[in-house]
């Protein structure tokens, strides 16, 4: 299945909010969906949802326009909304059945995730006797259990500790390689880079950057190095100016241009004792804040 999203427009009164999104993405994969808030992530998300209408462009599914009545859609919304008082086991079943389940099938779908996830437990307990981690958890059945073709996380792993988040990563996991359409919208870089192959950037309504993360960062020129050794101050004297420290205690060494890579590593190794020596490589973060932290970036859109 691809999905894709071409040419949406969408203004509220005279703010301009969405300007020609235009995306592309896969079963199999998560793509991630980036940028600052007020972007225009979370009205491209609603109108790829359905919760109100584009002014302008279309939205296909292998390049037919998109049937909700055909196209299943899972949403783990940032903000919870299910009811702190209720049931949980009733409240799933509540939302599996409003999505058009027959009740056996959904009680067998709500009890594997809720077992998936650790959470059979609670299956008969009150929403709000539960931490904000596991009310996450059951947030997140209400957005699978009725097998989605799409699956929207928007800041998935916020409020989980380490265990629980490895416990989500499974379950994402399982989704892609169930074929199911993960589309990411978050700030915690470090799990898009995980998940995502592919992601699109939004800046003021317009997507500055698109297409394949890995390509993406070999798209950069690659002159600079990192070095990882305990001869740290001998590198730092010998290089100069071109060697800093970074934070994880690894040494950045400039180039004065790309094609001395080879000599100046092969020199590093010849002369020093290195645990590594590799080309820099921006990370996602560093990609973001320069594209989504400039408005003028969004004149320079970029397809790699």
């Amino acid at each position: 299945m691809r999905l894709e999203l071409r040419n949406i427009e969408k203004s509220f009164g005279e703010k301009n909010v969405l300007k020609g999104i235009s995306l592309e993405a896969e079963s199999g994969k998560a793509f991630g969906l980036l940028g600052r808030n007020g972007a225009g992530k979370t009205t491209t998300i609603r109108i790829l949802m359905d919760v109100f209408p584009a002014d302008g462009g279309e939205i296909l599914i292998d390049g037919k326009p998109m049937d909700y009545t055909k196209v299943g859609i899972g949403y783990l919304p940032e903000e919870r909304g299910l009811y702190p008082k209720k049931i949980i086991f009733d409240q799933l079943l509540y939302f599996a059945q409003l999505k058009g389940m027959k009740k056996k099938a959904a009680t067998e779908a709500i009890d594997y995730w809720l077992g998936r996830l650790e959470m059979t437990e609670y299956r008969n307990k009150r929403l709000d006797t539960l931490s904000k981690g596991n009310q996450q958890k059951i947030q997140l059945v209400t957005a699978i259990a009725h097998d989605p073709d799409i699956v929207i996380l928007d800041e998935p792993f916020s409020g989980l500790d380490p265990v629980n988040a490895m416990l989500l990563k499974d379950v994402v996991r399982e989704l892609i390689e169930k074929g199911k359409i993960v589309l990411f919208s978050s700030h915690q870089m470090n799990y898009i880079e995980e998940f995502c192959s592919q992601i699109a950037i939004l800046n003021d309504g317009h997507i500055v950057l698109a297409g394949d993360l890995r390509e993406i960062r070999h798209h950069y020129v690659r002159d600079r190095l990192i070095v990882r050794t305990e001869m740290t101050e001998q590198l730092r004297a010998d290089f100069g100016m071109a060697c800093s420290v970074q934070e994880d205690g690894s040494l950045l060494i400039r180039l004065d241009k790309e094609s001395d890579k080879k000599q100046v590593m092969k020199q590093i190794i010849d002369r020093y004792d290195v645990d590594e020596v590799k080309v820099y490589e921006p990370s996602l973060n560093d990609i973001f804040v320069q594209y989504a932290g400039d408005v003028t970036k969004e004149a320079d859109h970029e397809t790699v």
